[in-house]
């Protein structure tokens, strides 16, 4: 079966082919570096990399490419509110410069942890000011933009198709307008260039034709996109709640230009959810992949429970689920260096596992295929050979580990001790507290149907 992949624009599972034989352009919306990154952005950054992985799969030569939103990213979607580069220097205390080089340090740490592979490029908003001004003065060259007292605004009542990704319903949206929307024409409309206040001194700031000023945060993925990978590319994937403003935007933006709607495949990742809803920075209820690490969770446990839901399907997030997929990972792990080298992969399931990561990456039932070669009774070194092939798309670095042999001293084998026996009697909060001992001491517990294993942290991974 060939490639299939769920296409956001048409609302379809289509057959997937390149535009240019052999060759795939993808383009991955990357964070805005003014914070650190949660679990929930990088669960996207996980879907993205299977992707990524899986067109290798197939054959296909990619490139990857992934910006860094270091200005622009206003703090509402209405163009209302203040640069959330900005807003981060006033909460840290640091310019704007040095919290996008902190923040973007801390991003790739979190990526590297998860074993995503690097993009083919990294481009940055602020390396690309004058592709974003050529960019905008296209646009109004063309008749698609208006200027108010604060910026270049586009003139989205100029395209009959504006919004199609979304579905949105434009005129209810005019209608029903809730949003004070100051000279803009219509709630729909978007900065394209915001001038600096009067009176004020930005950080961040840049001559343009229009005025000093710095660009909107839809402009620079049209600008750095067309400039990698062409006005018209393969795949652009972000996260569910880009399609209503940002990709929509980004689409008029090409239209407007180059008359093509960017990407072929428009595909994005579901959120992940705490019990009190969708995870959020701007919300400060956020967990970042450095709190699980402290926990004693191997990063790639939480890249494993992403494999473990498809990635359009809501992900609910808890210690539960967590802790289970690292169980999981150890137990397989463990058993997986018991194989030996030498083997050729079993050809019959190789087969099985590509149609399933075919299938729109459907990796929980890949992942099934995974434990059906774990129990069979294929001679070990196949089994062991399967499994690597398999690893190259679920990226869980299997040829890298090496179980840990260090002795346990007997105060943390007494606290081991305890634990099991507060867990043997539903104890649940005595076992977590001792767990919280436990990592403090620097040893990480693992739960599994063979029991309790601990190990130290820096050995952990």
């Amino acid at each position: 079966m060939p490639l299939a992949l769920y296409d956001t624009w048409s609302r379809t599972l289509r057959a997937f082919t390149p535009i240019q034989a052999d060759h795939v352009g993808l383009y991955c919306c990357g964070p805005t570096v003014y914070d650190h990154a949660h679990i929930g952005n990088l669960r996207t950054y996980v879907f993205e990399d299977v992707l990524r992985r899986v067109l290798a799969l197939n054959g296909y030569a990619v490139r990857h490419v992934v910006n860094i939103t270091d200005v622009g990213h206003l703090v509402s979607d209405a163009d209302e509110g203040e640069d959330k580069m900005e807003k981060g220097s006033r909460r840290t205390g640091e310019s704007a410069w040095e919290i996008a080089k902190r923040y973007t340090a801390a991003f790739m740490s979190d990526w590297h942890a998860l074993n995503l592979l690097e993009p083919s490029v990294w481009c940055r908003a602020t390396d690309h000011i004058a592709e974003q001004i050529d960019f905008i003065d296209e646009l109004e060259r063309n008749g698609y933009t208006y200027r108010t007292a604060d910026g270049v605004y586009f003139d989205t009542s100029k395209q009959d198709d504006y919004g199609f990704l979304a579905r949105l319903d434009v005129a209810g949206l005019q209608a029903g307008k809730r949003i004070a929307i100051g000279e803009k024409q219509r709630a729909t409309d978007f900065a394209l260039w915001k001038f600096s206040p009067p009176g004020t001194n930005r950080q961040m700031e840049w001559d343009s034709p229009w005025g000093r000023g710095f660009p909107g945060w839809h402009i620079e993925c049209s600008a750095m996109s067309a400039k990698y990978l062409g006005p018209w590319f393969d795949i652009h994937c972000g996260g569910e709640d880009h399609i209503a403003v940002h990709h929509s935007n980004e689409i008029a933006q090409t239209q407007a230009r180059h008359g093509t709607r960017l990407a072929n495949f428009w595909m994005h990742g579901h959120f992940l959810t705490l019990d009190a809803g969708k995870m959020s920075k701007s919300g400060g209820d956020f967990v970042r992949l450095q709190t699980l690490i402290e926990r004693g969770i191997d990063p790639l446990a939480y890249r494993y429970l992403c494999l473990s839901a498809h990635y359009r399907s809501t992900l609910r997030f808890s210690p539960e689920a967590l802790d289970a997929a690292q169980s999981a990972l150890d137990r397989l792990r463990r058993t997986y260096v018991q194989w030996p080298e030498g083997g050729m992969p079993n050809l019959n399931v190789v087969a099985r596992f590509k149609a399933e990561v075919d299938q729109d990456l459907n990796l929980p039932r890949a992942l099934a295929v995974l434990w059906e070669v774990v129990r069979s009774d294929l001679p070990p070194a196949v089994r062991r050979a399967t499994v690597d092939h398999f690893d190259a798309v679920l990226g869980l670095r299997l040829t890298e580990w090496k179980e840990s042999t260090v002795a346990i001293p007997a105060d943390i084998a007494l606290l081991g001790n305890a634990r099991e026996k507060a867990r043997a009697l539903k104890q649940w909060s005595e076992a977590d507290r001792l767990r919280g001992v436990l990592n403090a001491a620097g040893w990480h517990v693992e739960d599994s149907v063979s029991g309790q294993v601990l190990r130290p942290l820096d050995t952990a991974k």
